[in-house]
């Protein structure tokens, strides 16, 4: 009798972080595979900066199909892929690599895409709404380009260091323009923490976006508590369980909705594993699952 041919290996795809132990991307993306029938295998990798590079070519080298990357290293994956899709370039940042069949890499970013699922998920509007993002690294650059294109009234983007922030600012002055011919044209600005709290007489902001890495330290950034009020929505693009520092912080101040970013993990996710098989995966089942917790 003949025997049967060997099972392929499954794909092998990872996280790349520091740190990276508290990454629920696994159990997603090993969801999704058994939602549609597609064999992985995805792991995560610790690489401090000094390391990314390294440890990015070996694990490509060594067969690897694709790779999400996430804090610290999304700016320096921009420079290490060959390629950039156009919402990479514009953010350069990148959270998606993928292994192209000429063995290039390329890099594109997921992130603004998930999260303006996520929003909109949650029936949180950005249009015409006056939006704070705390932090100017790779995860603000990601996300600023799916913002301004849903057109809010005004756009700030805050820094430890104002220089940061102002560039920032300044480098997505080009996408504030008019979204449509119903919407002016956005107000975008950058600033360091100590400036927000002489914005105070505009009010508080409608959305208060948290794109720093201080919740793995158990931190939040040191802003003005006028910048959330009663009508306020939080929103950590981390996560945690039960909540994350920020968010605590934001109950505290009397914002009216807190929301932590596990559900723009799954979309951005989901938009990552059509890149690299080909289809996006059904994330509602996992939106119920969290939902439960």
């Amino acid at each position: 009798m003949a025997s049967s041919p060997p099972t392929p290996a499954p794909d092998r795809y990872a996280v790349i972080g520091h740190p990276i132990a508290h990454s629920r991307s696994p159990a997603i993306h090993a969801h999704f595979a058994a939602a549609t029938g597609h064999a992985i295998d995805y792991g995560r990798i610790d690489a401090a900066p000094a390391d990314f590079e390294r440890a990015v070519r070996g694990f490509f080298a060594q067969g690897g199909r694709g790779m999400n990357v996430t804090v610290p290293h999304k700016e320096a994956a921009a420079g290490l892929a060959d390629h950039l899709t156009d919402r990479a370039r514009l953010a350069a940042a990148v959270n998606t690599l993928a292994q192209q069949p000429d063995g290039t890499l390329l890099g594109d970013n997921t992130d603004g895409a998930g999260l303006m699922a996520d929003l909109a998920r949650l029936g949180i509007g950005v249009r015409n709404a006056r939006v704070l993002v705390l932090g100017a690294g790779g995860a603000t650059r990601g996300i600023l380009g799916p913002l301004l294109e849903a057109a809010p009234a005004s756009l700030t983007i805050a820094n430890r260091t104002s220089e940061r922030a102002q560039a920032l600012a300044a480098a997505f002055e080009a996408q504030a323009g008019a979204a449509d011919d119903n919407a002016p044209a956005t107000r975008l600005s950058g600033c360091g923490y100590d400036a927000l709290a002489a914005q105070a007489g505009d009010g508080p902001f409608d959305l208060v976006l948290h794109a720093t890495s201080l919740g793995l330290q158990g931190a939040t950034p040191p802003v003005s508590p006028g910048v959330l009020g009663p009508r306020s929505v939080a929103y950590d693009l981390g996560y945690g369980v039960p909540d994350t520092p920020f968010l605590r912080w934001a109950r505290t101040q009397g914002a009216a909705r807190a929301e932590q970013g596990y559900g723009m993990l799954v979309e951005q996710a989901a938009e990552s594993f059509r890149i690299w098989r080909g289809l996006r995966p059904d994330t509602a089942s996992l939106h119920r699952e969290a939902a439960a917790r």
